[in-house]
């Protein structure tokens, strides 16, 4: 079990002891989903720390879409349920790239790859990703990446 796992679970338990409703059924979502992850393939196993912080990323964004969905279909009181739950999933996940330090490592990632157009786009995304590890969106780099591409 990994650390992450190890921590997610120790909070779950204290939740349970002090009786947070909303921590502790987010939690157990999110354990469920690392759960879901280990045994999905041809055979169950342990998830790395990085595979593990990459399920909690994916469960704090459909927080986010949901509550999008909830705002933009009338219901806000589902809404404010998961944006509390996506902030409670966040305090697990690093801290986000501000756009400035985003922007420096896809410059940086440009440079080492010696891309240029947008056709060079999976070259630099290659390059970019490992360094951004779960600190932005995949669609934020994009975005990004396509941009430096444009500018260049």
């Amino acid at each position: 079990m990994g650390a992450l796992k190890d921590q997610l679970q120790s909070d779950l338990t204290a939740a349970m002891k002090a009786q947070d409703e909303l921590v502790r059924a987010t939690l157990r979502m999110v354990l469920t989903a690392i759960g879901n992850e280990e045994v999905a393939g041809a055979s169950a196993r342990a998830l790395t720390g990085d595979e593990e912080l990459k399920v909690v990323a994916r469960e704090a964004k459909k927080r986010r879409e949901a509550a999008e969905a909830f705002t933009s279909g009338g219901a806000a009181e589902r809404a404010a349920r998961e944006l509390a739950e996506e902030r409670v999933i966040a305090a697990y996940l690093p801290a986000q790239l501000s756009d400035d330090e985003l922007s420096a490592l896809v410059a940086e990632a440009i440079t080492e790859s010696g891309a240029s157009g947008a056709q060079a786009m999976g070259q630099v995304m290659k390059v970019v990703n490992p360094k951004v590890a779960g600190r932005a969106e995949g669609g934020r780099v994009a975005a990004a990446v396509r941009a430096a591409l444009a500018g260049s």
